[in-house]
């Protein structure tokens, strides 16, 4: 069963969402943030099916909002009460000038007293912190591989970071650094060089390669591959060649100096195991903030001063 709610206010909506508990017999305890999702029609059902997957290991009251500022104002909402999400699912279509004030429908439907997260899954505003949506959050998420530039996003990200900001191409590294890590740590020689391979315009691979750059303190350099994603990782040491090579979908070659070849998993990841991942943690990425200001003086640019910037109480 689906509450449909249209042309209606978020006052509607929360009496609504209250009557539903009260039916059930509970209060929609149990949950452990908010988590909004910002999205559009294109991109709705892929973005509603990751924030369910996710909702599995994080029971959260999930907001998607479907921005359409073409349309006639109002709001509409829909309740969705069968499903197998461990809280609250409501979807809210913002209609023209309302998508300029989005606070004012959010704020009455915060679960009270917990963190609040925000997922652009495509597209995202320049300076998430100051975002009208973006504000609301302790935890900002982004996908720099959802937009038209994924390069010049992750640069975007980089240059106007705040703590709380993280972006789904930082977690698609997860694995390839742990595997760097590992190996670095058994050579325990120093690297004299690096190269990283990728697909054309992979933000994941320049954020890897700024993390080397930045734990070795040698030039990294990116090269272009027919992909897909990171293909393959490459360190130079005074014993040899450190390589991970990506050879399918799923399996990666290992190859250590005065070590046999052997395979290791290294599959891609969906966006329903990105995200969940990324909501295990609510505290800030200082690793990540590193990399980030490392990319920012690659580029010749100046980062905003984020000295007094941070995430928002809500």
């Amino acid at each position: 069963m689906t509450i449909e709610m249209k042309d209606t206010t978020a006052a509607r909506v929360t009496s609504a969402l209250l009557g539903h508990h009260h039916e059930l017999g509970n209060a929609g305890s149990g949950m452990v943030h908010t988590f909004i999702v910002a999205t559009d029609r294109d991109d709705y059902w892929e973005a509603y099916n990751a924030a369910l997957a996710a909702n599995r290991e994080h029971p959260s009251r999930i907001l998607i909002v479907i921005r359409d500022p073409e349309a006639p104002d109002g709001l509409d909402a829909s309740i969705h009460t069968e499903t197998e999400a461990r809280g609250d699912v409501i979807v809210l279509t913002m209609r023209g000038r309302t998508v300029e004030h989005p606070g004012s429908v959010l704020r009455p439907l915060l679960v009270a007293d917990l963190p609040v997260v925000v997922w652009w899954p495509n597209e995202a505003p320049e300076d998430l912190l100051t975002d009208r949506i973006g504000k609301l959050a302790n935890r900002r998420i982004t996908d720099a591989l959802g937009a038209v530039n994924p390069t010049q996003a992750i640069i975007d990200r980089a240059y106007y970071h705040s703590a709380g900001d993280t972006d789904l191409a930082w977690t698609r590294t997860t694995t390839w650094r742990a595997l760097l890590a590992a190996a670095l740590d058994q050579v325990r020689q120093p690297v004299t060089a690096a190269t990283v391979e990728a697909a054309t315009d992979n933000a994941p691979a320049s954020l890897l390669a700024a993390w080397l750059g930045l734990r070795l303190g040698v030039e990294v350099t990116v090269i272009q591959t027919a992909g897909p994603g990171i293909t393959a990782a490459r360190l130079q040491t005074p014993a040899g060649v450190v390589e991970i090579v990506r050879t399918g979908l799923e399996d990666t070659v290992y190859r250590m100096p005065g070590q046999p070849e052997r395979k290791v998993a290294l599959r891609r990841r969906n966006v329903d195991e990105l995200i969940t991942e990324e909501l295990r943690r609510m505290d800030d990425d200082v690793v990540l903030a590193e990399v980030l200001a490392e990319m920012v003086r690659q580029n010749g640019q100046c980062a905003l001063d984020l000295s007094r910037r941070g995430a928002t109480t809500v």
